[in-house]
């Protein structure tokens, strides 16, 4: 009797958190897409439970820096999956951030953003799934060891990436009603699939600027402090620009090798981290602070503006103001351009 009483007591707690779960996830769905959005499926815990061979930390892909949630690699009806669970120890926020990572990844359509398959609404903190994405990050591809089954990044295999994820950025900038705010873009978040194709994801901070509005004012960020714009340490601002200043501290890792805490630590501060690649640009000794992957494969004076090119764009990027900054619109066209420019082998 005790066991069935549990049994019929475990079916009606899933059905309430799914009416709960369902109903605040479609609620968010409609007032941020207006109703338009990719269909995603519906999965039930056991067979999360069985796609992950009950969340092995074997298969573990990616972990959050704050240890907010873990993606698995999954198996689900012949197909590889990626899973990702939030940690209930923060139930608030990973509650809420669960939440906006389905709306906003429902709404996606773009080869560069990973592909949101479906959610399980029946456990706690919805459980999300995304097509497979387990060919390491950005990060990893940038400070990690060496993998056979990948090339090294070259300086044209670096501009490929940073054009792949300057493109999401701008199709959520511009290709829906209301510009969404990626609001976290660090290159964990940046996934590769077995084509080498870099995929942005993680919606957990997004936010669409609402309707008539050029920013909203907020602090309700958990993301890496370190590669937040000035305006928004200083007054919680939060645009479109935001991206533009993040996207930079991307192109710093790509360009340099080196992680934006690394040559924060060394140069103390973002305004003299920029002065400091100025002196170098001017000197023309930017060898000196390439990677060195990137020096050994400067085997032209082409390659050589390239960089150069590049560094300039990052460096607008970076800009304090925000006014001044690039829209990524522009950021994408002239990446492009660099990269076309690139005759040489």
């Amino acid at each position: 009797m005790g066991s069935i009483l549990t049994k019929f007591k475990d079916r009606t707690d899933k059905r309430t958190l799914m009416v709960r779960n369902g109903a605040t996830v479609l609620k968010e769905l409609i007032a941020s897409s207006h109703g338009k959005y990719n269909p995603y499926r519906i999965f039930s815990a056991k067979e999360l439970e069985i796609a992950t061979n009950n969340y092995d930390g074997r298969e573990v892909i990616k972990k959050c820096i704050f240890h907010i949630y873990k993606l698995y690699k999954g198996f689900w009806q012949e197909r590889l999956i990626s899973v990702l669970k939030y940690n209930e120890s923060y139930s608030d926020s990973a509650y809420k951030f669960s939440i906006n990572n389905i709306v906003y990844a429902a709404q996606m359509d773009h080869k560069h953003i990973l592909k949101l398959i479906g959610c399980c609404l029946e456990t706690p903190i919805p459980i999300l799934v995304f097509e497979y994405g387990e060919y390491r990050t950005l990060r990893d591809r940038i400070f990690g060891a060496p993998q056979p089954h990948f090339e090294p990044l070259l300086l044209k295999h670096r501009l490929k990436i940073a054009i792949d994820v300057a493109h999401a950025l701008a199709y959520l900038h511009v290709g829906f009603p209301r510009p969404i705010v990626f609001g976290n873009l660090i290159p964990l978040c940046i996934l590769f699939n077995e084509e080498n194709v870099a995929k942005l994801f993680d919606f957990s901070e997004s936010i669409s600027i609402p309707e008539g509005e050029t920013h909203i004012l907020t602090r309700s960020r958990f993301g890496a402090w370190t590669y937040s714009a000035p305006e928004y340490k200083r007054g919680g601002v939060f645009n479109e620009k935001l991206d533009v200043y993040t996207f930079s501290t991307v192109l710093l890792e790509l360009l340099t090798g080196q992680g934006t805490r690394d040559l924060l630590r060394t140069h103390g501060s973002v305004r003299h981290l920029i002065e400091y690649w100025k002196n170098y640009l001017q000197n023309n000794r930017f060898t000196e602070i390439a990677d060195p992957i990137i020096v050994q494969d400067l085997s032209c004076t082409e390659k050589e503006h390239q960089f150069q090119a590049c560094a300039r764009l990052t460096l607008e990027c970076l800009n304090e103001s925000p006014v001044d900054r690039p829209t990524m619109v522009d950021v994408t066209k002239r990446l492009r351009q660099i990269y076309c420019s690139l005759s040489c082998n």
